[in-house]
């Protein structure tokens, strides 16, 4: 591969079931089980009430929005995005859960159409409907011809990496990963002889080396090493020590890019010894347009991240990342005073790790890390 550089696209929560799987061509059965909505069509009016008219049905790429000719402009050699909903068309509702996201299967073509190269699966709504609903989700995809990474029908399956070719030679070997910090039931875990999520059992040293120890164990040389991490709350710029300790000594690892998620919002990036650290990416698909509170984070305005790496090293040469705002449950880009908010949030949250962060003048946001 000589000297060329290896660009993943990474982003945070995409979630096209609910609402946003009602205004696709094939909405399944609207049915919810909340407390304060019964039918996800409620999230597709409060959307409207906030901005306007959305059209029924709207098309597969509808929810991506402005995003897929960013997509194609900054054209990253792989793409790798948390899929925060169950595929499927069962009516069994998990147990004990607030919020249940499903769509229809008929919806798929909205994920296909991001062409990801890799679906993380092991977050809080891969089992909201139950371990048929796991399979669903696992068929759907596969029939589509996307990789899943992170979910399985036994422990082996789920904790198993999955490698993606890059173009002109290389690959990008991603490992999929939950923690109990971003509300997964310990029920989840598959294991043995039962199927579900790579549930971590905590945060520790000896976890962080069994993940490094498995990622390693299926590089090849020039490959790059990604660990997809749901972890943490949903609100908040913080980052505990825990989590912080155990995503370095990922990085210490052998890790190339630890890709954080499961915050509704953007949180600190971090370079450590020469590798990217992303705390979390925040959610970029979603139905909580027009939902009242936490607006000191401005949820709306989402990250598209590109980084850059050198493969062979896995050193970070560079991370862009585009601003979007979420308007009619699609992405449009970002005004710049919006833009240039978002920059400045990451930069104050990023400080204590010596990253900045700011607004460059092709309106993209670019990391410039202190020395790690």
């Amino acid at each position: 591969m000589g000297d060329r550089l290896v660009t993943l696209f990474l982003c945070g929560d995409v979630m096209t079931g609910r609402g946003v799987d009602q205004v696709l061509p094939h909405p399944g059965d609207p049915e919810l089980r909340e407390v304060h909505a019964g039918d996800a069509r409620a999230y597709v009016r409060l959307a409207e009430r906030a901005h306007g008219r959305i059209p029924r049905p709207a098309g597969f790429a509808w929810p991506w929005g402005e995003a897929l000719g960013v997509l194609d402009d900054l054209a990253p050699d792989v793409r790798v995005i948390n899929l925060e909903t169950s595929i499927t068309r069962s009516s069994a509702f998990a147990a004990g859960r607030a919020v249940h996201y499903r769509m229809s299967p008929g919806n798929l073509p909205c994920v296909a159409a991001a062409r990801p190269g890799a679906c993380a699966l092991a977050n809080n709504h891969a089992l909201d409907f139950g371990r048929r609903g796991l399979q669903d989700t696992l068929d759907a995809l596969s029939g589509a011809g996307l990789r899943a990474v992170g979910a399985g029908g036994d422990a082996g399956a789920a904790r198993r990496p999955v490698a993606v070719p890059v173009p002109g030679g290389g690959r990008v070997v991603i490992v999929s990963c939950g923690t109990a910090s971003a509300g997964i039931p310990a029920g989840w875990a598959a294991t043995a002889a039962r199927p579900g999520i790579n549930l971590l059992p905590d945060l520790s040293d000896a976890t962080a080396d069994e993940v490094t120890s498995r990622a390693r164990a299926a590089r090849r040389p020039g490959d790059v090493v990604v660990v997809s991490l749901h972890r943490g709350s949903n609100w908040g710029y913080g980052v505990d020590a825990e989590q912080v300790r155990f995503a370095r000594r990922l990085a210490a690892g052998g890790v190339d890019l630890v890709h954080g998620h499961s915050s509704h919002h953007p949180r600190p990036v971090e370079v450590s010894g020469g590798r990217l650290i992303l705390y979390g990416c925040g959610d970029l698909i979603n139905d909580y347009e027009g939902v009242a509170g936490h607006h000191q984070y401005r949820a709306d305005l989402r990250l598209l991240y590109f980084a850059s790496l050198r493969p062979g090293t896995g050193a970070l040469a560079a991370l862009r990342m585009a601003p979007m705002q979420a308007t009619k449950l699609r992405l449009d880009r970002a005004a710049a005073a919006d833009a240039q908010w978002l920059a400045a949030a990451l930069q104050r949250a990023s400080r204590r790790f010596g990253s900045r962060v700011d607004l460059q003048p092709d309106g993209l946001l670019a990391l410039h890390p202190g020395r790690s």
